[in-house]
């Protein structure tokens, strides 16, 4: 077919050297603009079937689609022209430039980071234009050739090159394998946010394991050439992420046991807050004021946990008012019980109750005890929404609340006889 079309270009009037190029680059402006309606047409059925790639991807699936039809139309367009040809190398360059960004937009769907992105690009537009233009052998040669000696080893940018293009894409898989495999263990049925939050960790770390392998695979790296020193390093890595190893295995035992799931209401020392999720190392916990306590997972293996929310989410709040000595009583509780009744966050069953507790030096002591269903809205809001209510509820019924008062006698003057 390529000598076919040399043939066709020559009958054409003008230099051939100057018409196939200007072909090539019509016919490459034509494909262009087939794949770009092609996308426009097919992207919004793809998206709709991509809700476990997440919204990031989702929102580049309109050029990941545009430059991939490109890149298959302009591949099956480069056999037309002769590989010696300008037009050939005008056709190359358009592939490489069609893959290159193609390859931008899968790698930023995945969040990563722009280090990664740009020179794997460039890596695979030398590839395609080195292939278009006379091969690739060439310029592996050149590449292969710039090097140092280190022992017995030879470091080539070629092999450089390699190994960092193989750990982006690695990177890359584990990122997309990570996010569809999560994506389908939230939205299978039949098991609990902490058995989903369980499974995800562990498919990770499978996925992590099987890409390491297939890292060491693919870049043909003998193991054994480091049995020397592996038990060394071993050893030392060992002790140096003995923690990081040890956190590790304490937050799964705390997602198999279910003791503390993401959601729950811990106190832990001086921390005071609701779970937001279980970490790798650490167990993040926001408290009421909106900070993010990261707490080892160890700690919360060692030390003593209070969980409010263990086995029931329901929380008793104890508010303690005192009377005055003169007050009607029964008055005073049966208003302490009505404002208690009256705060939207007390439940009503368990009901509110009103304890007399102790006669103090100046007053009556009481405890309004309520029950809330919602711990991570915190406590202290409850216990001001019903004293405000019951401030205003004795200043109606001439309920007095005492303060404490000291009464001072002046000693008698003796005067020496």
């Amino acid at each position: 077919m390529g000598p076919a079309l040399s043939d066709l270009i020559t009958l054409l009037p003008g230099d051939p050297d100057i018409v196939q190029p200007l072909i090539a680059l019509a016919l490459s402006i034509l494909l262009y603009a087939a794949a770009w309606g092609f996308a426009r047409l097919a992207a919004v059925r793809i998206r709709r079937r991509l809700p476990p790639l997440g919204d990031a991807m989702a929102g580049h699936v309109r050029a990941i689609v545009r430059h991939g039809a490109a890149a298959l139309l302009l591949t099956l367009a480069l056999p037309f022209f002769p590989k010696d040809a300008l037009g050939h190398l005008v056709l190359g360059i358009t592939l490489g430039g069609a893959v290159a960004l193609l390859s931008i937009h899968i790698l930023k769907g995945l969040a990563m980071p722009r280090w990664a992105v740009a020179p794997l690009a460039l890596i695979l537009f030398i590839l395609i234009v080195s292939g278009s233009g006379g091969g690739i052998a060439p310029v592996s040669e050149m590449l292969d050739g710039i090097g140092m000696n280190l022992g017995k080893r030879r470091i080539t940018l070629l092999g450089l090159l390699s190994i960092a293009a193989t750990c982006v894409a690695l990177f890359a898989a584990v990122r997309l394998a990570n996010r569809v495999i999560g994506r389908s263990i939230q939205q299978a049925d039949g098991f609990d946010p902490t058995q989903k939050l369980l499974a995800q960790k562990l498919a990770a770390i499978t996925v992590i394991v099987a890409a390491f392998f297939i890292g060491v695979d693919l870049l043909s790296i003998d193991l054994t050439a480091f049995a020397v020193f592996s038990g060394a390093l071993g050893l030392a890595i060992g002790f140096g992420l003995q923690k990081t190893f040890g956190n590790l295995i304490a937050g799964i035992i705390l997602l198999m046991d279910r003791s503390i799931k993401p959601g729950d209401v811990i106190v832990v020392g001086d921390s005071f807050g609701w779970v937001n999720k279980i970490g790798v190392r650490a167990v993040s916990v926001i408290t009421r004021d909106g900070k993010e306590h990261l707490i080892p997972n160890e700690n919360l293996m060692t030390q003593e946990v209070e969980n409010w929310s263990y086995s029931d989410r329901n929380v008793r709040v104890r508010i303690p008012v005192g009377i005055a000595f003169d007050s009607d009583l029964k008055l005073a509780q049966q208003l302490m019980l009505q404002a208690a009744q009256e705060s939207p966050r007390v439940l009503r069953n368990p009901k509110p109750n009103v304890w007399l507790t102790s006669f103090g030096e100046s007053r009556v002591e009481h405890d309004i005890l309520v029950w809330i269903s919602d711990p991570e809205g915190g406590v202290g809001n409850v216990k001001s929404d019903v004293l405000g209510r019951v401030w205003q509820l004795f200043r109606d019924h001439d309920i007095a609340i005492p303060y404490p008062q000291r009464v001072i006698h002046q000693a008698p003057d003796y005067k020496q006889p």
